[in-house]
């Protein structure tokens, strides 16, 4: 049976000081040792947040990752780099990075890549528009980011991934896509893992639900045979993010 992994994206929000504040007041909420617990940080706030989460079960991950080892990339951050302070997971492809950083399909492919060589667990993000939803080509589109973002993946690697399936129209605008429709798109990311490995590897992979996932949803929709957690953004960063992670107390 497959683990459930609770990750909070925090985006650009909170200092140094704040991070570490804020995981001080959520470490207690979040003591749950039957999921996976990961806090997504800023780049600056990763070494004071991995100080403050010593001893609990939050691991801490990053939101972003070159995929290059070294060199004239100003402003980037390196594989190693995160590895040499104990990071274990980064988040790669997340729709802001694909709008606002002109990251493509072929980027998120280099980074996956990447990430496996350096035993960085990637949290692989897609999703569709409202546009796409309404024009019924959302599991083409998600189809097609899968298939590139896990080109010469290995099986092995693949079963230790984490999908994250984020609606784009869902994101930080409160909507939250239905528990059906967010389980129809995570079979049908899981039937495409199968399609592209096999039906072992499919049944490992990880696959989360994201966009407006808040204390009141988040039951329903783990509930769900294809969801297995959930990257949260805007209520990661507050008290009920301990609701969230004892979605099933």
């Amino acid at each position: 049976m497959r683990k459930k992994i609770i990750a909070g994206n925090w985006k650009m929000n909170k200092t140094p000081s704040e991070a570490v504040a804020l995981i001080n007041e959520l470490k207690p909420l979040v003591a749950n040792d039957e999921v996976d617990v990961v806090f997504c940080v800023p780049a600056i706030s990763i070494i004071p947040a991995m100080e403050a989460a010593k001893g609990s079960n939050i691991s801490i991950g990053t939101e972003n990752m070159y995929f290059e080892e070294s060199g004239a990339y100003t402003g980037e951050i390196a594989p190693n780099m995160l590895t040499d302070v104990g990071v274990k997971f980064v988040i790669i492809g997340h729709s802001e990075r694909r709008e606002y950083f002109a990251e493509t399909d072929e980027t998120v492919n280099k980074k996956v890549l990447k990430a496996f060589e350096h035993g960085i667990t990637p949290i692989i993000c897609c999703g569709e528009t409202l546009t796409q939803r309404e024009q019924g080509v959302t599991i083409d589109w998600i189809r097609q980011q899968i298939k590139i973002a896990f080109l010469n993946v290995t099986a092995e690697q693949a079963k230790t991934a984490v999908i994250a399936y984020e609606p784009i129209w869902a994101i930080g605008t409160g909507k939250t896509a239905t528990s059906d429709q967010a389980e129809e798109v995570c079979a049908a990311i899981r039937g495409c893992i199968a399609e592209i490995y096999d039906d072992a590897t499919a049944a490992e992979i990880r696959i989360q639900y994201g966009g407006s996932v808040n204390a009141g949803n988040a039951a329903e929709l783990f509930a769900k045979a294809d969801i297995d957690g959930g990257l949260v953004g805007g209520a990661s960063l507050k008290p009920e993010f301990g609701n969230i992670v004892n979605y099933n107390k």
